[in-house]
């Protein structure tokens, strides 16, 4: 049972690591990573505390970012472990900006973890971007014949952070 509760610490880890950037929370890494993990990332190699920097200036450079993930294999030695996690990454510019800035990535994060206090890190990751594509001229938005999509946001107005938020208050009475 144990090794079942470790890997579903894992790939929670993985899922929280995707959410910080997907809405543009990536001081959020710091609970993710160990002091001093290191990232290595297209465009970026270093420490957690250079890479939440660097995040801070990059993303907000997209107007989106959309994270799937898909297969997610653990192999767990006692306080150690090595995941690999396929994903696929969106990015997405704003209406009217070039769309070739437009692309996907696959990707396979592949990490280093060590359980510190009871909790699995990322003591090292490595994003191997397997391929990536131009979405340039992709259609932004699907026809629909009734009421539009509900809208996501990079702030505090879309339904996630929303719904955290409510989860930090007392119940009204």
């Amino acid at each position: 049972m144990a090794e079942i509760a470790d890997r579903l610490a894992i790939a929670d880890l993985v899922a929280r690591y995707c959410r910080a950037i997907d809405r543009v929370r990536p001081e959020q890494l710091f609970e993710l990573y160990v002091p001093g993990g290191i990232d290595h990332h297209a465009g970026f190699e270093g420490t957690v505390e250079e890479f939440v920097p660097w995040l801070s200036a990059v993303l907000p450079q997209v107007a989106g970012m959309l994270h799937v993930i898909g297969t997610h294999n653990v192999d767990i030695a006692g306080d150690e472990a090595v995941a690999e996690t396929y994903a696929t990454a969106w990015h997405w510019s704003a209406a009217g900006d070039d769309p070739a800035a437009d692309y996907v990535s696959l990707v396979r994060y592949v990490d280093d973890l060590v359980r510190v206090d009871g909790r699995w890190r990322i003591r090292e990751r490595w994003a191997v971007r397997e391929r990536a594509y131009s979405t340039a001229g992709a259609l932004r938005e699907a026809p629909s014949a009734g009421p539009p999509a509900p809208s996501g946001s990079r702030g505090e107005d879309d339904p996630l952070i929303r719904l955290l938020d409510g989860l930090a208050r007392p119940p009204s009475p």
